[in-house]
């Protein structure tokens, strides 16, 4: 049996818009958070900064989980851009997840989120992040999200 390890790549802080909420479909409430420009990337190894033009476009499905997808992308401080999509779960008891879609601070502890970002890095430097599986823990704050990545060894 091979157990997989985790290896820490970077912390990323962003802010965000308000939520544009679409409205309630038939597999759920859906909703789109812009992603705003300028948030931090850092960890041993990547650095750079979050690109604009980009957005959460999140489901709520009727058990209460939220499923992201956010696209995005990063520049490097070395000038590369490189693509990320990133879809995960939320989830939490109910109260705790009335509380932040109420725009609460809310202890990260208390509810359940984990995404799993795929990145298209050009060939070169970062090819490494093509060539990988990556997971990713988050804390939702009222404007702004905190993410952690892990490569899987």
């Amino acid at each position: 049996m091979i157990k997989p390890e985790l290896e820490f790549v970077y912390e990323a802080t962003g802010q965000l818009e308000p939520p544009i909420a679409i409205g309630t479909t038939h597999d759920g409430a859906r909703r789109i958070i812009p992603i705003c420009p300028g948030g931090s990337v850092v960890g041993p190894l990547i650095r750079g900064h979050l690109l604009g033009n980009a957005a959460d476009w999140q489901l709520t499905r009727p058990d209460g989980v939220t499923v992201a997808d956010a696209v995005y992308a990063l520049e490097t401080d070395d000038g590369v851009v490189i693509q990320i999509r990133n879809r995960g779960l939320r989830h939490g008891p109910p109260e705790v997840m009335a509380r932040l879609i109420a725009g609460e601070e809310v202890d990260p502890a208390q509810y359940y989120f984990r995404t799993v970002p795929e990145f298209i890095a050009p060939i070169g430097r970062y090819d490494w992040l093509n060539r990988s599986v990556f997971v990713c823990a988050g804390a939702r704050y009222p404007l702004a999200i905190k993410l952690w990545v892990w490569r899987v060894t």
